[in-house]
């Protein structure tokens, strides 16, 4: 019976709609009191049913929701035979949670949106080399699927064969569609615009990017913040004082009405709603934008934020380093050039692929005790040979002396912004290469915009040598450069920021500086959705977008402003209602209830603007 009423919640509002216009036609068209006062009593009894309901529940679980408040003063109303005050106080309360709900179903846009996204079914190719359409559930991974234009890609997936243009605004949050190609990655949810594909299924369900996307978008917006975990605190004492002063006003006037009054105005509806509200529409706003907030206590941090550290390579550069120059140091070039592309084919670092690709076609020997030196290069024996690939200071480890030409050379190439790459064949150097990387563009509008937001330090810490750091200092105009950094002195660096009393971001790849991602106050990860940036940051830019991080910091100002503001109109109504009424003669239950409710509507829509909020009209706003 309990679940039946509540089912019908809306529907008991109507009634009471209705039956309170029809009491007051027949008092002042019909002149009849009886109408009247049997049609508000019955509105009234109609509309307590659920909200009794209600605060029964709450009250087995031992919490004094406002629900009990307002049964307590329906109650009373009735006893003291003032049916016109709770009728109207029952319709306004369940209008009020009708168009709570409501509004809050829009802040959860975000999330419909993209569950909207989620792919259904998928064309699996059978046994006889037919496609069939399966529910995507029956899908495993290493399937072949058939994806054709203007279908979603059912799984995160590799292309076998065709060509076409993917919408990955799901996914990114940007809406120009990339083309993909044989052996291009495709992510589950996204939609192919033209074209058809042939893919192998990679990873499925929960595992592919956008399934990761929705189930931490939703843990986000479950989360609760420091200042929700408060309020929380704040309304199980605030409602038993309400009810306390209500009985303390009773005793001293035996004014039953104005006791209940206190109980109607007291109720902290719009305290309560304000900040999740907020929250919700922000986190949604984020996901919307190719930006994943992991909760409402990363939007707090993060808004406060008044030094970012980046990693260099792949964050403010592009990540994709090319051979600028090179030296050779005596005979046999070919079969160390083999040595060497023998030896980076082992990793996948950017650096390793730009030598190879600078090396191009060459014949490969097997590599065997392969070692990697975390920060400085591999070593490893190729036959009787030991091979070091990496940076000074691991030609210094292996003893390797260099003559005063590598010296000078060294030097040039430092200058002129290289990343070094020195190969040395049983302890002798034999070839050094000179490894530049382009910066990201755009990148220089963003940081000035970060400067613009109020973060007044901009470091970059980089394994690459001081000259490298230093030329892209310059060039970006940052406030600190340090070269020659392995991922522990990053995160000791990071611990002596904090230390002096900095709120730090950290921007990286997210898999070689999870220490310096895990110690920040935010770490927030450039990965392309990527499992491991998923997992170890606060915050995700998707697809590795940087230009997204200014929206991300505006973003979470103003969301953490305008929780402030919610909780300010929540107890500024209250303040302003209690006082009107011990102080005025114009406040009364329903005039009070009407603004309680009007309350909880104005803090709600204050956050859904959160829902519009994009960077460029904060950006356009400051410069008016």
């Amino acid at each position: 019976m309990q679940r039946y009423i509540l089912s019908k919640k809306n529907s008991i509002t109507m009634i009471i709609a209705i039956l309170i216009v029809f009491a007051f036609s027949g008092r002042f068209v019909l002149d009849n009191m009886i109408i009247f006062n049997w049609s508000l009593i019955v509105a009234s009894i109609l509309g307590v049913a659920p909200i009794m309901i209600q605060a029964y529940q709450a009250l087995k679980v031992k919490v004094v929701s406002i629900d009990v408040l307002v049964t307590i003063a329906v109650l009373g109303a009735l006893l003291i035979q003032n049916y016109e005050e709770s009728s109207i106080v029952t319709f306004l309360f369940l209008f009020g949670s009708y168009l709570e709900q409501r509004t809050l179903n829009k802040t959860r846009s975000a999330i419909k949106e993209l569950t909207d996204l989620a792919p259904e079914s998928a064309l699996k190719q059978m046994e006889n080399k037919e496609y069939e359409e399966v529910n995507v559930n029956d899908v495993d991974e290493g399937d072949i699927l058939l994806v054709k234009t203007g279908a979603k890609v059912p799984v995160d997936g590799t292309v076998l064969t065709g060509e076409g243009h993917i919408n990955e605004a799901s996914i990114t949050g940007e809406s120009v569609p990339v083309r993909k190609r044989v052996d291009s990655e495709v992510f589950a949810g996204t939609i192919l615009e033209n074209g058809t594909l042939q893919i192998r299924s990679d990873r499925i369900g929960e595992d592919t990017t956008f399934g990761r996307i929705i189930e931490l978008v939703e843990e986000a917006q479950d989360s609760k913040s420091e200042a929700e975990r408060f309020i929380d605190r704040f309304s199980k004492y605030y409602t038993p004082a309400v009810l306390v002063l209500s009985f303390i006003v009773w005793l001293f006037s035996r004014e039953s009405e104005l006791a209940i009054t206190i109980l109607v105005l007291g109720c902290p509806g719009a305290l309560v709603i304000g900040v999740p509200v907020s929250n919700v529409a922000g986190i949604g706003n984020g996901a919307r934008n190719g930006v994943l907030l992991k909760g409402s206590e990363v939007i707090n941090d993060f808004s406060k934020v008044d030094t970012i550290v980046f990693d260099k390579t792949g964050t403010l550069t592009v990540g994709n380093p090319e051979v600028a120059e090179k030296e050779f140091y005596g005979d046999n070039t070919e079969e160390i050039l083999g040595y060497l592309a023998s030896v980076e084919r082992e990793s996948d670092h950017p650096i390793a692929k730009a030598v190879l690709q600078d090396i191009g076609k060459t014949t490969f020997s097997t590599v065997e005790e392969t070692e990697v030196i975390k920060g400085e290069g591999i070593v490893a024996k190729i036959g009787v040979h030991r091979i070091a690939v990496g940076n000074v200071a691991l030609m210094e480890k292996e003893n390797v002396k260099l003559g005063k030409k590598a010296k000078k050379d060294v030097e040039l190439f430092e200058k002129n912004g290289n990343s070094l790459v020195l190969t040395a064949i049983d302890g002798e150097l034999k070839i050094l290469m000179g490894i530049r990387d382009q910066i990201r563009p755009g990148v220089r509008k963003v940081l000035r915009s970060l400067k613009m937001l109020g973060v007044k330090n901009l470091v970059v810490l980089s394994g690459d040598n001081q000259g490298t750091v230093d030329l892209v200092a310059r060039e970006l105009k940052l406030t600190e450069a340090h070269g020659h950094m392995l991922p522990e002195k990053k995160a000791a660096y990071i611990e002596n920021l904090q230390a002096k009393g900095q709120i730090v971001a950290f921007v990286g790849d997210g898999v070689n500086d999870s220490p310096s991602l895990a110690l920040a106050n935010i770490g927030i990860a450039m990965g392309s959705g990527t499992d491991v940036a998923i997992e170890t940051s606060d915050v995700v830019l998707m697809n590795s977008d940087f230009s997204r991080l200014p929206h991300a910091l505006g973003l979470t100002k103003i969301t953490s402003r305008n929780m402030k503001q919610n909780i300010t109109i929540a107890i500024g109504v209250v303040l302003i209602l209690l006082t009107s009424l011990l102080f005025s003669e114009w406040m009364n239950m329903s005039i009070g209830m009407l603004v309680h409710e009007a309350s909880i509507l104005v803090v709600i829509l204050n956050g859904m603007r959160l829902l519009r909020y994009r960077r460029e009209n904060d950006f356009n706003r400051t410069h008016a």
